[in-house]
């Protein structure tokens, strides 16, 4: 298969890829922040490089564009090695970066947040840039409770439930950075968070902090994941997107 991963073609490439009709990319917007006492603090952006990619190969005529990987963690500072951008500093930078990604001549962006904190601002924009970028679709998911039951769904057919399965750090996000880097996977440290339901506690958790919920910063039991279920869940949460985005546009 030819490239599709922008960081990793010539100039001269892309624009053939464009040539040819190429005219669809793709990226994630992910975060560095903690993931509990057993999985890497690039947990999210881990996750949405490996969507965006599968997106992409799954579109077809679809190239791939780097991952933005800090985001609006501010609900994660309580625990170190979390680096948060302001709202307005991640539209702007998203901003930036769709009007260059139009100059060049992509028809359609489509953009990927993996990290719940990002879902408002990553909305926020797509609607300003929806105006400013008039011949140009900018499509993003932005339903945050929608992922939540997506996951949740896709980890009960394995038989575990939505409270295992968890919002941050349970057994779906854990099986899924298994499949992607094992080595970065500490599971001898993997322990039980909050283990209620979240859907109707994403605000207090977005203005008290997740410490408000969890003291070790897991949402839901990591402790049933595996490599198999997280290949299967990547597949799954691409496969979904890729309906997603072509219910927004022809490509």
């Amino acid at each position: 298969m030819a490239k599709i991963q922008i960081s990793e073609m010539n100039w001269a490439d892309i624009q053939k890829a464009l040539d040819r009709g190429f005219c669809t990319v793709v990226f994630a917007v992910g975060s560095n922040e903690q993931h509990g006492p057993h999985l890497p603090t690039s947990t999210d952006s881990l996750i949405g490089e490996v969507l965006a990619k599968k997106v992409a190969e799954k579109l077809g005529n679809a190239l791939q564009a780097p991952s933005i990987n800090m985001g609006c963690s501010q609900h994660h500072m309580a625990f170190p090695g979390t680096i948060s951008l302001e709202p307005e500093t991640l539209k702007s930078l998203i901003r930036d970066y769709c009007v260059s990604l139009a100059r060049h001549g992509f028809k359609n962006i489509i953009i990927l947040p993996s990290h719940g904190g990002n879902f408002d601002a990553v909305r926020e924009v797509v609607d300003e840039l929806s105006q400013s970028l008039e011949e140009v679709g900018v499509i993003a998911y932005t339903d945050l409770k929608g992922l939540l039951r997506l996951l949740a769904e896709f980890s009960l057919e394995h038989g575990i439930s939505a409270n295992e399965s968890g919002a941050h750090a349970g057994e779906s996000e854990t099986s899924m950075v298994l499949a992607i880097r094992k080595d970065l996977v500490d599971m001898e440290h993997a322990e039980e968070g909050f283990m209620g339901s979240v859907e109707d506690k994403i605000d207090l958790v977005m203005s008290q902090g997740i410490k408000a919920l969890t003291k070790n910063g897991v949402l839901g039991d990591p402790c049933k994941a595996d490599v198999g279920k997280g290949e299967e869940y990547l597949e799954l949460w691409a496969e979904k997107m890729v309906d997603f985005v072509r219910k927004q546009v022809d490509i």
